[in-house]
């Protein structure tokens, strides 16, 4: 009888001693390249609870999303989020003019079970999504406990990034009011900073930008300067005809004038400022709430953006501006102001929140977890990385990178343009090119590139790295079952 009583006595105290379960919040913002954010080196736009957020935990210097077979780059981007799965395995749904075979569909809904809010509803989370509407993965958007989607593009408390926000405060409100005692898995994610990129008038101002339907055709000398790799068109064609972000975007059309390119960017910065925030608010709930040290926060975008750079508006390149995306994460065990390569995808963001909450990681689950990275015990989960974008016309674009080399090949318009890159990142971390040299663009970004600041491609000195290049890109190809293959790679 005593033995028991000093059991009960025992397990009682532990239960007392016990750590609570981790929150986690996890911040999807729409169309960010990590290079608007301080922390990778912009000077201009103003983010102080980013800036905030970077500094109490790591940074991830080489986090990407593995590419796009679809125009809407942000759908396998946003599914494989939700997912862990690679870009080539994805759920497929049915579609007006394709019938899934019954093996894709049980394939379909056995990761749909197996996605984010429906492993962590299964371990007694409660779960929160506000997000954009579409161009995700469905099925799993609608599994979280509450959800409160809206496209949010203006600059008002009801339709810019307010709104979302105010969803976030709402949610954490009802949580603590009803002294919930469940952890939470929050997924707060933003409209903006995709077009119509329309800033409210104060941050507008600020950045010397006016929200605009036409191409503005003088400058603005408030607006921030012209990225370091602006061009007045790209060198050849990005092999997708009548694309919508290089030739619709409300305010830049086809213009790539210097008074188009920096009136965007301040209309860009106005819109993650107002993000940035909507951020603070949050943060400074949880901390009166005292959740904040209890809460992993992982902070990303499902994809960069060009926005003028390499003479491109769009996602649908693989330039570092555009196949890289920010990563900031921090929590309990991450050490204030580290840094990391991280070598990352969207997709390892599952088993990586998994990890960080001692959640069972689905066998479904493709990626990989990002917790040894975080919390200080390596310094990269992979060392090769692979992209893809084919939402065009098909092979398309690919790329691989391995330390500081890169590769990017281009097979579009029916073999009319067919094209390769190799960057040294290092030497030429912009991944600048010949055109960059000209005395328009000079003058317009103020950098003067140094020789080797070039594609090296078609220099015979690098020629074997080259070749090793191509190879490596071939292996991930085939591992990654790629089901597409290169002018001058051997056919399936």
């Amino acid at each position: 009888m005593l033995s028991k009583i000093l059991l009960v006595t025992l397990c009682s105290v532990s239960s007392l001693w016990a750590e609570p379960q981790k929150n986690i919040l996890l911040i999807v913002t729409d169309d960010q390249s990590p290079f608007t954010l301080s922390t990778y080196g912009n000077k201009v736009c103003h983010t102080p609870n980013l800036d905030k957020l970077a500094a109490s935990g790591m940074v991830l210097d080489q986090a990407y999303h593995m590419g796009s077979m679809s125009g809407a780059v942000c759908t396998p981007s946003r599914t494989m989020i939700m997912t862990g799965r690679t870009l080539w395995h994805l759920p497929q749904l049915p579609r007006k003019n394709k019938k899934l075979k019954p093996a894709e569909v049980k394939l379909s809904q056995e990761i749909t079970n197996n996605s984010l809010p429906a492993v962590f509803n299964r371990a007694g989370y409660e779960t929160f999504r506000t997000c954009k509407v579409g161009n995700s993965f469905a099925p799993a958007n609608k599994l979280f406990t509450t959800v409160r989607d809206k496209s949010n593009r203006g600059a008002t408390e009801k339709d810019g990034s307010q709104w979302h926000g105010r969803q976030a405060l709402e949610f954490l409100d009802t949580y603590e009011e009803s002294k919930n005692e469940k952890p939470f898995l929050m997924y707060l994610g933003f409209s903006h900073p995709h077009d119509e990129r329309t800033g409210r008038d104060d941050l507008n101002k600020k950045y010397g930008a006016v929200n605009t339907k036409t191409p503005p055709t003088e400058i603005n000398p408030k607006s921030p300067k012209v990225p370091n790799t602006w061009l007045p068109a790209h060198p050849f064609h990005h092999g997708h005809p009548g694309l919508r972000d290089e030739v619709k975007v409300p305010g830049v059309l086809t213009s790539r004038t210097e008074a188009t390119i920096r009136n965007e960017i301040g209309r860009e910065y106005a819109c993650i400022e107002n993000i940035d925030e909507q951020l603070g608010l949050v943060m400074k709930k949880l901390e009166e709430m005292g959740e904040l040290e209890n809460t992993y926060i992982l902070f990303t975008s499902d994809h960069g953006i060009s926005v003028g750079r390499h003479g491109l508006t769009g996602k649908q390149n693989l330039y570092e501006h555009t196949w890289r995306v920010p990563f900031l994460a921090s929590g309990p065990g991450i050490e204030p102001g580290s840094r990391a390569p991280g070598r990352g995808y969207l997709l390892d963001i599952l088993p990586t929140v998994c990890e960080l909450a001692e959640v069972p990681v689905p066998a479904t689950a493709q990626g990989k977890s990002l917790k040894p990275v975080l919390l200080g015990e390596k310094k990269a989960v992979r060392d090769v990385l692979y992209g893809a974008y084919c939402g065009g016309t098909k092979p398309g674009m690919r790329s691989v990178r391995k330390g500081d080399w890169k590769l990017i090949k281009y097979d579009v318009l029916d073999g009319k343009v067919r094209e390769t890159q190799l960057f040294n990142l290092k030497e030429n971390p912009d991944e600048l090119l010949a055109e960059h040299q000209a005395e328009e663009v000079v003058a317009a970004t103020g950098i003067k590139p140094e020789a080797l600041q070039v594609d090296l491609a078609e220099k015979p000195e690098y020629s074997e790295k080259l070749a090793e290049m191509e190879a490596l890109l071939l292996s991930e190809m085939t591992r990654l079952e790629d089901p597409y293959r290169l002018w001058d790679q051997e056919q399936k």
